[in-house]
């Protein structure tokens, strides 16, 4: 049907285009097909607020001293976690069956990407527990996963070791059967957030399977307690990011634990992880769009009110030039980041574009903190600006939850293997 021709005739056939447009529109809604929305509702927009408000009065008044002592003081936290309880967003991240706020993949990304904005050490109070603790059943909802959702307990996932970061399978802390226990032995490293935690997360090798390709280590997932006999936490490495974010090294020497501590199935931690952990990689976009916003907006003043050669460097175009292309990247990955989210929601595939987000705006992050220490030139180093740390702690985006290589892995090996190669 020619639309344009019909344009010309009378309001009648106007109203029969009408007509058949909005039936067009009901057959591709019917068929599953829904409309995509750039914008954020009101009550969207009210979760970025409300964060975004809490960050700059709850966590910006305490990033220097963290900065400086690399440490944050128990009663700064505790007071970080009550307010977030009151708040309604303790374990926003939860199903409201389970006692957590029932935010979406979209509306949790939003959160995530204001918290981005603030000190980790800080905001790891805002209390987000691991959502592989859904897998609780039986009695261990009852002892990890509603006190952990209440705020009553808190977790630390642990999987990386010396050996085994990135191929998960080159694990060597292992866990075997004695009577009807566990015992593990073996050691993690690079675990966020231990010193704090009440259990722990804990992913060992219970066995191998010979394939074609070799062999291949079968995965469990245990529930730790901390002060279990044989099970210790200790301090890890110093990092020049995120400081008094720590990472902590667990050792496991004989330790035994019940059957009723595997989270999950027995060898099934594989399963587990890819139910729940492979969206975390959002988690690490969007806290690095936030960051970047939070960091832009030190370029932007700073290009308008600095002077030199009696005008704000900001009219020289070496300088707007830059400004424009880091905005247009942050928005870039603003949207790559969120449209996953979204996928997530519509209940479609989303693993290459979690990828591609979480490649893009880390690198995105990388490129924004460097240009933006550029443009503050010498000052941009020194410690009385946030601008050296936002510059260090944005290095580490590019190694967690997946380095950028494996990230380029799996995007390319999603986009070769329907082709067969």
């Amino acid at each position: 049907i020619n639309f344009c021709c019909m344009s010309a005739l009378k309001p009648a056939a106007l109203a029969c285009r009408s007509a058949l447009l909005l039936t067009l529109s009901e057959y591709w809604l019917n068929k599953g097909f829904k409309k995509m929305h750039f914008g954020l509702s009101e009550e969207q927009q009210m979760i970025v607020n409300t964060v975004r408000s809490f960050v700059e009065n709850e966590i910006y008044p305490y990033e220097d001293e963290v900065e400086k002592t690399g440490e944050v003081p128990e009663v700064v936290g505790q007071a970080i976690m009550e307010k977030t309880k009151k708040l309604g967003f303790y374990a926003c991240n939860f199903p409201k069956e389970v006692g957590g706020a029932g935010l979406n993949h979209l509306e949790f990304a939003l959160v995530e990407r204001e918290l981005g904005r603030g000190s980790m050490a800080l905001t790891h109070f805002f209390g987000r527990p691991q959502n592989i603790l859904m897998a609780c059943k039986d009695s261990q909802i009852e002892r990890y996963l509603l006190p952990a959702v209440r705020g009553e307990k808190m977790d630390a996932l642990a999987m990386t070791e010396p050996d085994a970061g990135s191929d998960v399978r080159s694990m060597k802390c292992s866990a075997k059967r004695d009577g009807g226990d566990w015992v593990l032995n073996g050691a993690k490293h690079f675990i966020s957030g231990a010193e704090h935690a009440d259990f722990a997360i804990v992913f060992v090798a219970t066995g191998e399977d010979e394939t074609p390709r070799g062999p291949k280590k079968r995965i469990t997932t245990f529930l730790v307690d901390r002060g279990t006999p044989g099970f210790t936490i200790r301090d890890g490495y110093r990092s020049v990011s995120h400081r008094g974010y720590k990472n902590m090294v667990l050792e496991f020497d004989d330790c035994r634990l019940p059957n009723a501590q595997v989270l999950g199935e027995v060898d099934g931690g594989f399963a587990v992880m890819n139910t729940w952990l492979y969206a975390t990689r959002i988690t690490v976009a969007a806290m690095s769009v936030g960051r970047a916003r939070r960091c832009f907006d030190y370029a932007l003043n700073y290009s308008a009110t600095r002077k030199q050669f009696g005008q704000p460097i900001g009219k020289f175009q070496g300088v707007s030039f830059q400004l424009a292309d880091m905005l247009t990247e942050i928005d870039a990955a603003d949207y790559l980041t969120l449209a996953s989210a979204w996928r997530l929601d519509e209940g479609l595939d989303a693993n290459r574009e979690i990828a591609s987000a979480k490649l893009y705006a880390t690198e995105m992050l990388a490129r924004v903190t460097d240009t933006t220490l550029q443009i503050h030139g010498g000052m941009g180093l020194m410690s009385d600006y946030p601008i050296e740390r936002f510059w260090r702690d944005a290095r580490v985006e590019r190694i967690w939850d997946g380095t950028s290589e494996i990230q380029r892995h799996i995007i390319s090996r999603d986009l070769l293997r329907p082709l067969g190669a």
